[in-house]
């Protein structure tokens, strides 16, 4: 099978997840800057989600390009994925319309932890689909930006149940992560 309809189905949810989530930003009910105020939690809310959302599609759009061929599994590998990622509209709205509660915090960050965990899974099924000589195989040989990644999520969901703002901060450390695209992936793409 090509990638070409997978790449265009995740494109296309991805934009969606996106405009989702500013669609929930009401515009305010007064004419001055103070009638903002109320709305800045959804707005750091929707910019946190907006840049993880981003993260995800540009790291996507690269691990693809290491990408020969693809197979049932890969395909609801990369579904599940999206699954996950589909939920960062509820997650979003919650944390934004409760103030980054306790609770809230800590569901957003099952839904960041299980994202990432689904994208390990693409990964893994990327490269049992190509075999051994597959040029993400070769690339990500080092899993240290996955892991510690993992160990941030679970130290976020569970300090969020005390102190979500710092649990927040453990979440924006993960972003800062990968913010930039995967450098594994970008030196074998320039290596062949």
């Amino acid at each position: 099978m090509t990638k070409g309809r997978l790449e265009a189905f995740s494109d296309g949810v991805l934009a969606i997840i996106i405009t989702i989530m500013v669609l929930e930003l009401k515009v305010p009910e007064g004419s001055s800057w103070a009638s903002l105020k109320p709305l800045l939690p959804k707005v750091l809310a929707y910019i946190f989600s907006f840049i993880y959302v981003g993260i995800y599609w540009n790291n996507h759009h690269h691990l693809f390009q290491t990408v020969k061929k693809i197979n049932g599994s890969v395909l609801w590998a990369n579904l599940h994925l999206l699954f996950w990622l589909s939920l960062m509209p509820i997650a979003t709205e919650w944390i934004g319309a409760t103030h980054f509660a306790e609770n809230p915090v800590a569901s957003y960050g099952i839904c960041l932890i299980m994202s990432a965990v689904a994208y390990t899974i693409l990964e893994h099924q990327i490269v049992l689909c190509e075999g051994e000589n597959s040029k993400l195989k070769e690339a990500i040989h080092s899993k240290f930006k996955e892991y510690i990644s993992i160990v941030f999520y679970v130290l976020g969901i569970t300090i969020s149940f005390f102190y979500p703002y710092i649990a927040i901060g453990f979440y924006y450390i993960v972003a800062l992560i990968w913010l930039i695209p995967d450098r594994r992936i970008e030196k074998s793409l320039k290596e062949n």
